[in-house]
């Protein structure tokens, strides 16, 4: 892709990070509160205290930072090792700009990837609206704080690619290296198994064809690392779901969606108007869930325009999203589930298409701002 491909997808890109640093800059001045700490927020302060700490040797039904994959802040460690040696600031310093570097190439990394699944599928014009709607999606504030999506979702779009054009290894290295990055990228082992399978249907056992199985084997190789190391480490390679479950109360529920409506219910209330105490991340995660499924209906609807790895990637983690009782579907998870949300790239434009940017900017910036400092939002 040459650089007049993807200028326009940088340009959008580098715009809407910077968007988001003048939302920081006004919020730290405003409320008195560190950039570095606003970058660094929810997860990312966990992230921040696994690359300077590392794990501890014991699982505690508490929360620490076993309740995270290593991927991630092993390579922020890395690359915050020559700002040490450069600086004669702390490590805290040196491994926060180091992870907020890193979640920022990789999200400029995932919006080339977008933009070239979305002309791939749809054409140019729609991969330029694919490529703005991604960027100035609330979401995507992830790409401006210490959080593993920064690897994960380019890796998920690369192995994604991959399938698509039957480059097994090149799919499978990247599946193994976002499954050792956060849990919901094990997904990717079934997108590659779905491919694989569909390309030994097609094929049968001849020697190209076969080699479609290596995706799905390689694609195990991050996860089975990680659950080795945690085994030898703690003694137990389910030390990140223990502490997961125990530590923040996740769990997979089929009526996880049902008990966030009954919690969000609960906690309206006519006596409580001089009190609020509406958690507002229910809140975005019933709109998040009316989003998602309106971006499910047009998925199906589009589904012999897309590829089906494209589709097992998008319902996997819709399955996850919906079924989670800590999380709810909020922004992080959708744009998680990025070929749901191009759909509105597919199906809208001009003016329709403009006012939907809008919408997002505003809310890019607003819940943004309310996502750096404190605990009001979660990303």
């Amino acid at each position: 892709m040459s650089f007049e491909g993807v200028r326009f997808a940088l340009l959008v890109y580098l715009g809407s990070r910077a968007l988001l640093l003048a939302v920081a800059i006004v919020n730290g001045a405003l409320r008195h509160h560190p950039l570095m700490n606003e970058l660094a927020n929810w997860d990312g302060m966990w992230y921040r205290e696994l690359a300077n700490r590392g794990y501890p040797v014991h699982v505690l039904h508490t929360r620490t930072t076993l309740g995270f994959f290593p991927l991630y802040p092993l390579v922020i460690w890395t690359v915050a090792k020559p700002l040490l040696l450069l600086t004669s600031h702390s490590s805290i310093w040196a491994i926060t700009w180091a992870g907020i570097f890193v979640s920022g190439v990789g999200g400029l990394i995932a919006t080339l990837l977008v933009q070239r699944l979305a002309e791939g599928w749809w054409g140019k014009r729609t991969g330029r609206r694919a490529v703005a709607l991604f960027c100035l999606f609330p979401g995507s504030v992830v790409f401006s704080m210490v959080y593993a999506e920064g690897i994960m979702i380019p890796l998920a779009a690369g192995c994604i690619l991959a399938l698509q054009n039957r480059r097994w290894v090149i799919a499978g290295v990247l599946a193994g290296f976002a499954t050792a990055t956060e849990p919901e990228a094990v997904v990717l082992v079934l997108v590659c198994a779905i491919s694989a399978a569909r390309e030994l249907r097609r094929g049968g056992w001849s020697a190209s064809s076969a080699r479609s199985v290596l995706a799905p084997l390689l694609s195990l190789s991050g996860v089975a690392a990680v659950a080795a190391f945690l085994w030898s480490w703690t003694g137990t390679p389910f030390a990140t779901l223990i502490t997961q479950r125990y530590g923040w109360g996740e769990r997979s529920n089929p009526l996880a969606l049902v008990y966030m409506v009954k919690s969000l219910i609960g906690q309206i209330s006519f006596t409580h108007f001089d009190h609020p105490t509406i958690n507002l991340n229910l809140f975005v995660g019933l709109i998040g869930t009316i989003v998602l499924i309106v971006l499910l209906v047009l998925l199906v609807r589009a589904r012999r325009e897309i590829s089906v790895e494209a589709i097992a990637w998008t319902l996997g983690i819709s399955v996850l999203t919906v079924t989670s009782e800590y999380v709810p579907p909020n922004p992080r998870l959708l744009i998680t589930a990025f070929p749901a949300l191009l759909m509105l790239a597919r199906y809208l434009e001009g003016r329709r298409f403009l006012l939907l940017l809008w919408v997002n900017g505003a809310l890019l910036a607003g819940m943004s701002a309310l996502t750096f400092v404190g605990v009001t939002l979660r990303p």
